[in-house]
């Protein structure tokens, strides 16, 4: 039977950790994926770093791009969902997998990739003393902070505990790169550095010849090598051992390997060190819909040191097991190699070569090691262009500007990026007898306002609104959370509190079993945002269609009868935003495979971010208007706000806060598919100096979950904006400033605003 690419979720494949044999199977997923199984990553981390080019990235060799893999990208590309979180536990009974914060995940095929970790907990006084270097994300913090304090304090004593590959290159590594920051600065002065080992040498894996060297490195760089003290305790500033002590201003932990805990409650078969037992086709001895590769798994018969080479070696053998046991297939068995090259760096672009009993050494062992290195991140940075499935036009008469018009229906943006375009939208409201429905019966008129007031027999008047749009992201869970979020905003914008809301679903068709996991993560979801806004939901309705879309109508009360609306600005008065701008490029670029992941999961943090206390902030501080800036874009939004207040507005583009990678997507011409209908708007901006700026593309980019732009006296606007960031909206900016329009239409004119907000005296308003 011929399985359609179109058909339904039939099974799922669980990765657990972003490791190098799960980047293998991803990229070949994505180069031949299987139809109706769909793949899943779950990761704490966006980026993956490769350890063989870590020593390199400390030394100052690579940038930080250069040395990790995107998992975001990479998932994009294979067509797999990545779940950002770290994993509590399986049940490989239940087959499910759990993740703090959301249900659990179900599994028809699990492999676990998720590494070893140092682990100094086990010794007195250790822990948030001594620094692991795993997890490698949060070394790089300590180790970018260290370097901070080595500039106040260049001659501080650094020790290393552990003497194997990875102590040392990170000891010479180290050295070197403080070294050269130093040098720089025109400090004299050195931090200390000293290499701490239980046992009586370095490199104990490693052929004589290749100790030898290294020990005559050590000393040539003034590293001393201390020997046969293995630490017990740690005291301040000192390491121990027994009754020996060593005096240590920062102390780096890179010995031994751990399993993470929760392996050995999963009901998997461990060995005596808490790491898988496999067989030789890489699936679990105990439970054969389970895989495991890597450190965190050990091979029966074939024991072999915890390192990088083998997950590398596993990936395409794990990848076909992968498929064979889908297809009901003979799996095939893998045998680790004995003898293993590895190339030791030495700090500087110099290395060793060490094979069996071979010793070689030089600059050119360096390249060789570069460009082995940088050849194997290739196949993971550099991806196919994600293919976009066309259709050809009917063979019928149509003009050109039609087919102009509908040239990017194949790739249409999700979120408020799947929005009616504002002028389209505009035609058919004016086209309705909406406003002589208005007025009456306890319905307030509005000029366009983001929700509508209805005056009840109630002392507080409600407002309504309703959101909804098809997803953006692949997990159904965020995708929830951020619909949820986004339809609370219209409600915060009208300076009202969220009471209730009615939900509506639409599921993709497939198996009941998947359908109800992928309904459950956006319920759960939504419902975690809705609860921490104190709004109820109090029903809704679901249905199946080719695209999962969520969204909610919200009913909220106001605590005084006027709320804010988009027409009580004034001249003179100042603009707040409170969110960067740029997630309609972001996840336009996601959809293309042209985003960083970094930018991907801050645009989702950014869309998170719930504008509950904005709303109050700029309500106690005197906002004359509001509004969310959502599809229209920024541009669309203020000028909703200058049409109903009759202002013009000065808006300074270097204020306008912006997300991570938007300057960069900009200029590589990436867009929303929103965007052109936007900047329509153009023909009322006044771009004066900027009319070339680039840049200018960020007024007409959609947002989803986006921030509230408000008015503010000039009187208050810096207690506002101080009272902002004090409750984390740390990116809030004022953007401009009310002027009288003339006579002219109300405009925007793009120039620096045209004085500074008035200081006063900090006060609180009720």
């Amino acid at each position: 039977m011929r399985l359609s690419p179109n058909l339904p979720v039939l099974k799922d494949i669980v990765l657990i950790g972003g490791g190098h044999a799960h980047v293998t199977v991803l990229k070949r997923f994505g180069m031949k994926p299987v139809p109706g199984v769909r793949l899943t990553l779950i990761s704490p981390d966006a980026h993956t770093p490769y350890s063989g080019m870590l020593p390199g990235l400390i030394a100052g060799h690579y940038t930080y791009d250069e040395a990790h893999i995107d998992l975001v990208r990479l998932c994009r590309f294979a067509g797999a969902i990545f779940i950002s979180g770290a994993v509590e536990g399986v049940d490989a009974e239940q087959k499910t997998v759990r993740c703090a914060a959301r249900p659990p995940i179900p599994y028809d095929v699990l492999s676990i990739n998720a590494g070893s970790t140092p682990d100094p907990s086990v010794i007195p006084g250790a822990a948030g003393v001594v620094i692991p270097v795993k997890p490698v994300a949060e070394f790089l913090n300590t180790w970018a902070a260290l370097q901070s304090d080595v500039r106040t304090t260049p001659d501080m004593q650094i020790g290393v505990i552990g003497a194997g590959a990875g102590g040392v290159e990170l000891a010479l590594s180290a050295q070197f790169a403080l070294g050269a920051m130093l040098t720089e600065r025109g400090e004299i002065r050195r931090p200390r550095f000293q290499i701490l080992t239980r046992g009586s040498d370095i490199l104990e894996t490693h052929n004589p010849r290749v100790r030898s060297v290294f020990r005559k490195l050590l000393a040539e760089r003034d590293i001393k090598l201390v020997t046969d003290f293995a630490v017990n305790r740690i005291e301040p500033g000192h390491a121990v051992a027994g009754d020996r002590s060593i005096q240590l201003d920062r102390m780096f932990w890179v010995t031994g390997a751990e399993a993470p805990d929760w392996l050995s409650a999963s009901n998997l078969d461990t060995d005596e060190r808490g790491f898988m037992r496999v067989d030789e086709t890489l699936r679990s001895v105990s439970h054969p819909d389970v895989f495991g590769v890597g450190d965190c798994a050990s091979i029966v018969g074939h024991s072999r040191p915890k390192s990088g080479v083998f997950a590398v070696r596993q990936g395409p053998p794990l990848e076909r097991n992968l498929r064979n046991l889908v297809y009901g297939r003979t799996l095939q068995h893998y045998r680790p190699q004995k003898a293993f090259l590895s190339l030791v760096s030495t700090g500087d672009q110099n290395a060793v070569v060490s094979w069996g009993g071979l010793c070689l050494q030089g600059a050119w062992c360096w390249r060789l090691k570069d460009n082995i290195d940088r050849s194997f991140m290739t196949k993971f940075s550099v991806l196919p262009d994600m293919a976009v499935q066309t259709h050809p036009f009917p063979d019928i008469a149509v003009p050109d500007n039609v087919k102009a018009e509908l040239s990017g229906a194949d790739m249409r943006c999700g979120g408020c990026g799947a929005k009616v375009g504002s002028s389209t939208l505009s035609r058919v409201l004016d086209g309705l007898a909406m406003p002589n429905t208005l007025g009456h019966k306890g319905i307030e008129p509005g000029a366009r306002d983001d929700a509508v007031i209805l005056n009840t027999s109630g002392d507080q008047p409600i407002v309504q609104s309703i959101d909804m749009f098809r997803s953006m992201i692949d997990d159904p869970l965020v995708f929830g959370k951020i619909a949820a979020n986004h339809s609370l905003n219209d409600v915060y914008a009208m300076g009202a509190h969220p009471k209730w809301a009615l939900a509506i679903a639409t599921v993709p068709f497939g198996l009941a079993t998947k359908t109800e996991t992928t309904l459950s993560d956006i319920m759960s979801g939504a419902v975690s945002v809705l609860d921490a806004a104190g709004c109820q939901l109090v029903g809704g309705h679901t249905a199946e269609g080719a695209e999962l879309a969520m969204g909610f109508s919200v009913t909220g009360v106001l605590e005084d009868k006027a709320g804010l609306r988009k027409s009580g600005a004034r001249p003179g008065e100042y603009l707040i935003l409170t969110k960067p701008v740029g997630t309609g490029l972001i996840f336009a670029a996601d959809m293309r495979g042209k985003a960083k992941g970094r930018w991907v999961q801050a645009a989702i943090a950014s869309a998170l971010v719930s504008n509950q206390n904005a709303s109050s902030i700029l309500r106690n501080y005197g906002a004359t208007s509001c509004t969310d800036v959502t599809g229209f874009g920024l541009a669309g939004h203020l000028i909703e706000i200058l049409d109903a207040s009759g202002c013009s507005a000065q808006l300074e583009l270097d204020a306008v806060p912006v997300l991570a990678g938007t300057p960069e997507l900009i200029a590589a011409g990436i867009a929303s598919s929103l965007y052109a209908e936007n900047a329509k708007v153009i023909a009322r901006i006044e771009l004066g100096a900027c009319a070339n700026d680039v840049r200018i593309a960020v007024l007409f980019d959609p947002q989803t979950a986006g921030g509230l732009l408000a008015s503010i006296p000039a009187e208050n606007v810096l207690n506002c904006l101080e009272a902002l960031k004090a409750r984390g909206y740390v990116d809030a900016r004022v953007v401009g400033r009310l002027v009288n329009p003339g006579t002219h239409d109300p405009v925007v004119e793009l120039q620096p605003i045209a004085s500074p907000p008035v200081p006063v005296t900090k006060r609180t308003f009720a």
